[in-house]
């Protein structure tokens, strides 16, 4: 499947939710459970600008194809962290530049050493950095739009599953270009194959892992995908990354949930 870049930039819209009755979540809140995953999506969302910042630090920066839609999904990214941030308000929490802020002064030397990785990644690796920035990309975008999926399922709230599958769909190009993009350039760079690989083999983990508290991670992953339902979630997106070219078998989000420490609040997903 390719990618059209001119049709995305026509299809490209500030999330919607205008429509929504977030009074509801006053008779009806959400479980802290799942609260508190809509803090740490809210979060990732709003970190979208800074992941930007990174990427265009690299030789992304030289396609005009790739720079477009960066530029729209940046935009679509705020958006959802918009909306989310109203899901917190009506439940009278911080959210916004509120809750965005100190979150951000927290992240400290990590965050800001994290753009001279990125330069060093492109002096040793060159173009084929780009293979790699898709693939991640695309993992990223599978397990986002899954975790929404996810989280209408476990939550069960409607006014909350109505907005999540908006943002599903924006989410669901996001992973088109991804992987369009991963897929051609891994099939065309033997390096970029072996880079990519041993980056998401040793390297990956959640999107928003580097950003959030581990404890937050950990109650993320546990809770949306405990149960034979996220287990079939994982399965289907370690299955389409295997599929790309030099990818087979890495198994990326089986390998997490192998390594998260036992809970018997929410246990680890062993079904199919």
């Amino acid at each position: 499947m390719t990618f059209e870049i001119d049709d995305a930039k026509r299809r490209s819209a500030r999330l919607r939710w205008d429509d929504l009755d977030f009074s509801a979540f006053e008779e009806e809140p959400l479980h802290p459970d799942a609260l508190r995953c809509v803090r740490y999506m809210h979060d990732v969302e709003f970190h979208t600008s800074c992941y930007l910042r990174d990427l265009l630090l690299g030789p992304v920066h030289h396609d005009p194809n790739l720079t477009s839609f960066l530029s729209i999904w940046a935009f679509e990214e705020l958006w959802h962290g918009e909306a989310l941030a109203s899901v917190l308000a009506a439940h009278g929490e911080p959210s916004g530049s509120t809750r965005i802020g100190p979150m951000r002064d927290s992240l400290g030397i990590a965050d800001r050493i994290r753009p001279l990785a990125m330069l060093a990644g492109t002096w040793t690796i060159g173009a084929d950095l780009v293979a790699l920035q898709m693939a991640w990309g695309a993992v990223n975008e599978m397990t986002t739009q899954a975790g929404y999926a996810l989280l209408a399922s476990n939550a069960g709230n409607p006014v909350l599953t109505s907005l999540l599958k908006r943002i599903m769909l924006q989410e669901g190009r996001h992973i088109a270009f991804y992987t369009s993009q991963a897929r051609t350039r891994l099939a065309s760079s033997a390096k970029a194959r072996r880079v990519t690989r041993s980056a998401l083999k040793h390297l990956w983990s959640p999107v928003g892992s580097k950003v959030m508290p581990r404890r937050e991670t950990q109650h993320l992953s546990r809770y949306l995908f405990a149960g034979p339902g996220g287990a079939r979630a994982a399965q289907r997106i370690d299955l389409k990354v295997g599929a790309l070219p030099g990818l087979t078998g890495l198994s990326l989000l089986q390998n997490w949930f192998s390594r998260l420490p036992l809970s018997d609040e929410f246990p680890l997903p062993t079904g199919s």
